[in-house]
């Protein structure tokens, strides 16, 4: 079944990770995406964003335990497919960039052996057609003298050309929604831009949903029309850029844009968050962020807040900031 106009391509309800009764590394989250759209995943090291990602994509193995009231892309539901029939849809309509590009393809065989067998797998080319539409890929990505590179083993390829190498492998069957982990994290900054411009580039031209998950709050900015932050597993706030930016609602999202240099100009030190993340198993009875939010009270520490959705997104907390504030 696929979408309607009004229907989100990807929609994400409650979605529960965990691995063994005490370590869960996910734990209610909830977001969507339209066709077209940008959503930016973001959070410290640790707090769940990857592991969301690999849940929705299929990738969670045993002992992990994936959950959730609704995992539905396209109309269909994520978490009852299985081995052939979600095969069809992952590495077709829905696909995923890697953090690192050089563990991302496999060092045994070429560039153009690798595309190759997405185009056969997905798509049913083969011979010289899977040949001619590899190499229009890699021209596509702006890889130079492509046709010279098929023949190319992965170490024998910068940092950048390989992540160009994995867009390229990711986009062969032109999915519906791709998801970009940390793109551009092994490359320098110069690459950096190019590769972001590229996957832009490439969403606009395929009308395609772009989850990105990232650190750099600036690319977000610049490139995202909605966000969602993530704290130790969960989901604290989702929300509008640039709305989120101008009057954060949770304690967390606003910590988060007050470390950001630009901020702290003229300042002896950058603003910080005092105290740690919670490991899996030292998790604190009440809200999370409890232990390191200057704004709690006596309910945060003894009750767990759920998502409550409001006029300009969603918030995980008992007493949010900002929701009466003017943003344009």
């Amino acid at each position: 079944m696929n979408q309607t106009a009004d229907t989100p391509i990807l929609q994400v309800r409650d979605l529960s990770v965990s691995f063994g009764r005490n370590a869960p590394a996910v734990r209610g989250v909830s977001f969507e995406i339209a066709k077209g759209e940008t959503l930016a995943i973001v959070g410290e090291s640790g707090s769940g964003k990857s592991v969301t990602m690999m849940a929705l994509m299929g990738l969670i193995e045993a002992p992990g335990i994936v959950s959730a009231d609704s995992l539905q892309f396209d109309g269909t539901d994520m978490l009852r497919l299985k081995g052939k029939q979600r095969r069809h849809i992952v590495g077709k309509d829905l696909s995923m960039v890697f953090q690192d590009p050089m563990t991302a393809l496999n060092p045994s065989f070429t560039v153009g052996f690798q595309i190759e067998e997405v185009l056969h797998q997905h798509l049913g080319l083969k011979g010289q057609a899977a040949r001619q539409r590899a190499l229009e890929l890699l021209e596509k990505v702006e890889i130079p003298a492509a046709a010279s590179r098929l023949k190319a083993y992965p170490h024998q390829l910068s940092g950048g050309m390989s992540q160009r190498v994995a867009i390229a492998m990711a986009i062969a069957a032109e999915p519906k929604l791709l998801i970009a982990d940390e793109p551009t994290t092994a490359l320098d900054v110069t690459i950096q831009a190019q590769i972001m411009e590229l996957l832009l580039g490439l969403q606009r031209e395929q009308d395609m949903a772009l989850v990105l998950i990232t650190h750099d709050l600036a690319v977000v900015a610049e490139t995202a029309q909605r966000v969602c932050v993530m704290y130790a597993g969960q989901a604290v706030e989702v929300g509008a850029v640039p709305q989120l930016f101008d009057a954060p609602t949770h304690p967390y999202t606003e910590a988060l844009l007050k470390a950001i240099p630009e901020h702290s100009l003229g300042a002896r030190r950058l603003a910080t968050l005092p105290g740690i993340v919670p490991g899996r198993y030292d998790r604190p009875t009440g809200c999370l962020l409890a232990p390191r939010c200057p704004y709690a009270q006596a309910r945060c520490r003894e009750q767990r807040p759920a998502l409550e959705p409001h006029e300009r997104g969603a918030v995980r907390c008992f007493f949010p900031l900002n929701l009466n504030a003017e943003v344009a």
